[in-house]
């Protein structure tokens, strides 16, 4: 889902866009796309010349692949998650042969998620992918027991990453369980192709 909560922040002095988990925003223009993650994934992706980049949130849902289907569920989902980025920002006009990517997330915050590990697995999924499709990952942030703000900038390429290592309410854990209930519960329709 597109994200759709744009504003302009005042201390940027950029419009932003805020995502949430299932979305993805990609912008031509110069602003700042905004998340914040807990066990899910973020994938920055640009075109390094044009700037044209964008961002997406992903959980794959707490299915445990099945080895002999690399089509099951959660594969299906994440490469979604993926593919609907990378398909958003050739349609914008990016080359992907330029395309360079950043991963952030896949801490270890849900609680009870610990033995399934939600978080390396969206991790994995995230940088295996990328290797797939041939997108150099120029940085990456990954893993560990914190929730990341992230703020990306993709005309430059910056990004901005702060672990919070004190939050003393559980919306994001809240947040992520919600969404990840709510994968497992729905079914992945249609397919979709990578072109370019």
């Amino acid at each position: 889902m597109l994200a759709p909560n744009v504003y302009y922040d005042g201390h940027f002095k950029l419009h932003a866009a805020k995502l949430l988990p299932g979305e993805y925003y990609v912008t031509a223009r110069d602003m700042v796309l905004v998340t914040v993650l807990g066990s899910c994934v973020t994938a920055c992706i640009r075109d390094r010349l044009s700037g044209i980049g964008g961002m997406n949130h992903f959980m794959l849902p707490d299915v445990r692949q099945d080895e002999d289907n690399p089509v099951s569920p959660s594969a299906r989902y994440g490469a979604f998650a993926m593919e609907i980025l990378i398909n958003s920002l050739i349609s914008l006009g990016a080359q992907r042969t330029l395309l360079e990517a950043k991963v952030f997330g896949g801490g270890n915050v849900l609680p009870g998620m610990t033995k399934l590990n939600i978080g390396q697995r969206n991790a994995d999924f995230a940088l295996e992918f990328l290797d797939a499709e041939k997108i150099r990952v120029v940085a990456r942030d990954l893993i560990d027991v914190y929730p990341r703000k992230v703020y990306y900038f993709p005309k430059s390429g910056k990004v901005l990453v702060k672990k919070l290592r004190n939050i003393h309410n559980d919306t994001i854990a809240e947040r992520e369980s919600q969404y990840s209930a709510r994968l497992s519960a729905e079914e992945v329709a249609g397919d979709v192709e990578l072109f370019g």
